[in-house]
């Protein structure tokens, strides 16, 4: 019996080898074609979440959504040929996450724009793109955007993002809805309702609405509810000057199972929330019910990728800890080192063995704080097995690096039984491309 469907994804099982089976694919097959460490993401629950996303906000017949993918989870040509084809727009957040979205077909007018220290290259690149939305996060960058539009021609829908002052109480470095954040226009301090008037005056910006994000990744609903309300009193302020909130984003951050004993709520609890909280402001603040712009990235792809790595040596310190190495770790998923991640671990050469031991797995880079998954029971495991550590879909791979260059892993895609790579392995060669000897 397959024990971690919660966090697995949706295809995955076993076969009679007791191996990993993940979209019709056995995970040692993949492993001996291309090598490890390996990411495999499944089709299957990738185009599930977005339409789990584009249900879940639809629900209402009084209120129009817009789901856009968040793309610093992780974005690359196929990806984003997978979220066009599913429906969704896409929330970008540098010149390069625009480039790989306009080369892989991804149409403009369903990319939106954020960041904190957008460059004025970057600004021109978006509005020669015509991307729909530039979502403005300061007064330097409104002041710059404004005189780009103006040169061009053109009048640029913006949204504002504000900081409501909401803890999310995730973790301290993805946190950032709060007033000490390096993001956003703060409504604690005055900055958020300065802001707005001077975007309504700006003539090259047309204010289409206001936008928060809390952070990431949020397990509880009471968050979104405090946010929301906190947009809305900061609208009504401006009913008077002609402000109309055509649209309100309360960002994303939903949460994803990455161990069995904390899962987060269903998609529908999240949209639910946040339907009601938006109904029920418009009415107590007396303004019209504007479109919900949702921007998931975690919660889409998180689930969808599973990495494998092989054991490599093993060190057993009596009565304090035992260490598995493996031939991957911080450079190609850094959440453990930087944000305290906690992942499961599974041996998917071995999958029906019980569990004989705690380990650490660690990984092969020069630092001691690279561990991957620490103390988590596990068979008892030799070099040579292969390991998967499920939930692995999400920042592993988009903030992966060639710390000691290592270069970073193949990915690949499978459905139905076919594999298909989406990036291959970086060769010592790739790490040496833009060196001048």
């Amino acid at each position: 019996m397959f024990d971690g469907h919660e966090i697995f994804p949706v295809t995955a099982n076993l076969n009679e080898q007791s191996h990993l089976v993940v979209g019709g694919c056995d995970s040692m097959e993949l492993v001996q074609e291309y090598g490890t460490p390996l990411y495999v993401y499944d089709e299957d629950t990738l185009r599930g979440m977005c339409r789990e996303f584009l249900e879940a906000f639809s629900g209402s017949e009084d209120i129009n959504s817009k789901i856009l993918y968040a793309a610093k989870a992780f974005i690359n040509p196929a990806i984003a040929r997978i979220i066009n084809e599913e429906g969704l727009g896409m929330d970008v957040v540098s010149a390069g996450e625009i480039t790989v979205a306009l080369a892989s077909g991804f149409p403009s007018e369903r990319i939106y724009f954020h960041g904190n220290n957008k460059s004025q290259s970057e600004l021109e690149l978006a509005v020669d793109s015509n991307v729909s939305r530039i979502v403005v996060d300061n007064f330097y960058e409104m002041e710059i955007l404004s005189q780009i539009a103006l040169t061009k021609g053109i009048v640029q829908d913006v949204l504002l993002r504000v900081s409501p002052g909401v803890d999310p109480h995730t973790h301290a470095k993805t946190t950032t809805g709060v007033l000490d954040s390096k993001f956003g226009l703060s409504i604690d301090t005055g900055d958020a309702a300065v802001a707005i008037s001077k975007a309504m005056e700006l003539p090259g910006i047309s204010l289409r609405g206001l936008h928060c994000h809390l952070g990431s990744p949020i397990f509880e609903l009471e968050p979104y509810s405090i946010a929301v309300e906190a947009i809305f009193r900061l609208a009504s302020q401006f009913k008077s000057e002609g402000f109309v909130m055509e649209e309100f984003s309360p960002g994303g951050g939903f949460a994803i199972g990455y161990i069995r004993r904390q899962l987060p709520p269903p998609i529908s609890s999240y949209a639910e929330v946040i339907i009601k909280s938006v109904k029920e402001c418009s009415i107590g603040f007396g303004i019209d019910v504007p479109e919900i712009v949702i921007e998931p990235g975690r919660s889409i792809v998180g689930r969808a990728g599973v990495a494998l790595y092989t054991v490599g040596s093993i060190k057993d310190i009596p009565g304090i800890r035992k260490y598995v190495s493996l031939d991957g770790g911080m450079g190609d998923n850094i959440r453990p080192a930087m944000y305290d991640s906690v992942y499961e671990a599974a041996v998917a050469n071995r999958m029906s063995d019980s569990e004989e031991e705690t380990v650490t797995l660690a990984g092969k880079f020069c630092e001691s704080g690279d561990i991957l998954v620490r103390d988590v029971r596990m068979p008892s495991l030799k070099p040579g097995d292969t390991v998967a550590i499920p939930a692995s879909g999400a920042y592993a791979p988009s903030m992966a690096s060639v710390y000691n260059l290592n270069p970073r892993p193949a990915i690949v895609i499978v459905k139905d039984g076919s594999a298909k790579v989406i990036r291959r392995r970086e060769t010592y060669q790739d790490l040496m491309l833009l060196d001048v000897f």
